[in-house]
């Protein structure tokens, strides 16, 4: 609920801090003491334009700060919050600034922290509700009209929402599989005449590296083919280096026994011909691996070139055509195996429509009950206001398919009828604005107040109105501000009506004085003594009479 409002050079206004509490608030005063100052300084904070004629003349900039405080966030409040990563931590009050300079710019902060302006219009619907002569939201908004008959129904949206999102996945999965199917059927001549090509060459992973380094060694190969020539006529026949150096190494075998150092010789030369037999293998087996054959280097060549062009062709590596070719199969399989898959996917989205629809139904069967109740109820609290002639209707109409959603199948909106024989119009068609407001009160009272704002403001609601009319709504106003719980609610109401100001359990005057040419509006919290004085004017006008006083404590004996 609202706690504070703290205001600075807002018209009129130079310095005001205004303290609330929880039950019924009232806020009255002469005409054009400046009441709708108050109003405009909330509505800065809740996101309003920001009009450069609200700062006070003479001054560079203006500021609002209205401080609220709740048992635990609302859940829209704290989705809003984690949104814009704006920190509140648990307990702490929401703390909303807005500073608007004399060239029209303006800035806003939440708990400090610099937000969008966007940002405190989402709020604005969990933190205040606002009742007016020109109300276009609240439940005037017919956007909102479904939510409350809902929440007055107890019905089970989450459980029909639940049963939408299942219907749209399993809708999603089948146009999917539809979509893919039809443009592999598309493309399913291309795909076989691509498979075929592919199979005929049979690419392999690696197999590219493999054959250009084979054609790298076989063109080696050509070049040093005279070279690897003349070193196999170094080593081969029996004048060669190898041969002798073995018929050496025998003959020093036989004597080596004699003298240690012809042991180590034989050793060093056995070592020798070691190396060089090593030498000789490992020369051979290069001159067997760049053995240049025209016809194979061909036929690698050859190779390669088709490779890399299938490659090109299908916008992938040459190790990657394996991946293609399977991939291709996998297509081709699935045309022949897409119809057996779509109808179990068609089965699974039957059975989801299904599912949604006779939750949709049981959601709307409970609205159509409901809204009959929330009908009768309003209608019980329309005479006492002043409304006798006027009719009521929750109208609930089932919508077509396509317009079916995560809320059901139906469109809610609250119908009035003002005189007898007019046809229902919505409420935002009325044409006064006071009877508009006793419409939302009785509205409000026969909803119970299911989930409305933290703070509910009504703004002369008593227009027009005098006697038991203004006692009736100053009762449901008091009944509205008490809740039904434990914690009661916080309701402020700007009056003209002694009845309704009699019923507020704070009571706070709004005065303009004026001093030379410098005219300011103030803003105080009555005591006992101050109703008494402040409910006698109401009641007599300019001059205050005994009458009046005695009335007066008639009105706050009797609430």
């Amino acid at each position: 609920m609202l706690t504070a409002l703290s205001i600075r050079n807002i018209v009129l206004i130079e310095a005001l801090d205004l303290a609330f509490g929880p039950g019924l608030g009232v806020l009255t005063g002469e005409t054009g003491a400046g009441k709708s100052i108050l109003l405009d300084a909330l509505g800065l904070v809740l996101g309003d334009r920001a009009d450069s004629g609200l700062v006070r003349a003479g001054e560079d900039q203006a500021s609002v700060t209205a401080s609220f405080e709740f048992a635990a966030l609302p859940a829209s409040v704290r989705d809003a919050l984690d949104d814009a990563e704006v920190d509140v931590e648990p307990g702490e009050p929401l703390i909303i600034r807005r500073r608007l300079k004399a060239d029209g710019g303006s800035k806003a902060f939440v708990n400090d922290q610099p937000v969008g302006v966007a940002l405190l219009r989402s709020l604005a619907g969990a933190l205040v509700e606002l009742h007016g002569q020109h109300d276009d939201r609240g439940l005037v908004n017919p956007r909102g009209h479904r939510a409350l008959l809902d929440r007055y129904a107890g019905a089970d949206v989450a459980g029909v929402s639940a049963a939408w999102s299942d219907w749209r996945a399993a809708r999603e999965k089948l146009e999917d599989a539809r979509g893919s199917i039809e443009q592999a059927r598309a493309d399913q001549d291309l795909l076989l005449a691509h498979l075929s090509e592919l199979t005929n060459i049979e690419p392999e992973e690696g197999e590219e590296e493999t054959l250009a380094n084979a054609r790298a060694d076989m063109q080696k190969g050509e070049k040093l083919a005279g070279d690897l020539e003349d070193l196999r006529t170094v080593w081969d026949g029996s004048d060669s280096p190898l041969a002798s150096l073995r018929v050496a190494a025998r003959k020093l075998d036989r004597i080596a026994e004699e003298h240690p150092l012809l042991a180590e010789a034989l050793g060093a030369l056995d070592r020798a011909v070691i190396e060089a037999g090593e030498a000789e293998e490992k020369l051979q087996a290069a001159a067997e691996a760049m053995q240049h054959d025209p016809l194979e280097l061909d036929r690698i060549e050859t190779r390669l070139f088709e490779l890399r062009a299938l490659a090109r062709k299908h916008s992938c590596q040459v190790d990657d055509l394996p991946e293609v070719m399977r991939e291709m199969r996998a297509k081709l399989d699935a045309i022949e195996q897409g119809d057996a898959d779509l109808a179990d996917l068609e089965k699974a989205e039957r059975d989801a429509h299904e599912v949604y629809r006779a939750r949709a139904e049981a959601l709307h069967a409970n609205r159509v009950t409901s809204a009959m109740q929330l009908d009768e109820a309003v209608a019980a609290e329309l005479a006492p206001l002043k409304l006798d002639a006027a009719r009521f209707k929750t109208a609930v109409a089932e919508q077509p398919e396509e317009k079916w959603g995560p809320q059901g199948m139906d469109a809610v909106e609250f119908l009035i009828a003002t005189n007898p024989g007019a046809d229902f119009a919505p409420l935002n068609k009325i044409a006064s604005g006071g009877e508009l407001s006793r419409f939302i009160l009785a509205l409000k009272v026969a909803l119970a107040e299911q989930g409305g704002a933290a703070t509910v403001i009504f703004d002369e609601i008593d227009r027009g109105v005098g006697g038991a009319v203004a006692s009736a709504i100053g009762e449901r106003l008091a009944r509205l501000a008490a809740g039904s719980g434990a914690e009661s609610g916080q309701l402020l109401a700007v009056t003209h009506s002694p009845q309704v100001a009699a019923r507020g359990q704070m009571h706070y005057m709004i005065a303009k004085s004026s001093e030379g040419t410098v005219t300011k509006t103030s803003v105080g919290l009555l005591d006992d003594a101050g109703r008494q004085e402040e409910i006698a004017r109401m009641l007599s006008g300019a001059e205050i009479t005994a009458e009046a006083r005695a009335q007066a404590d008639r009105l706050l004996e009797g609430v």
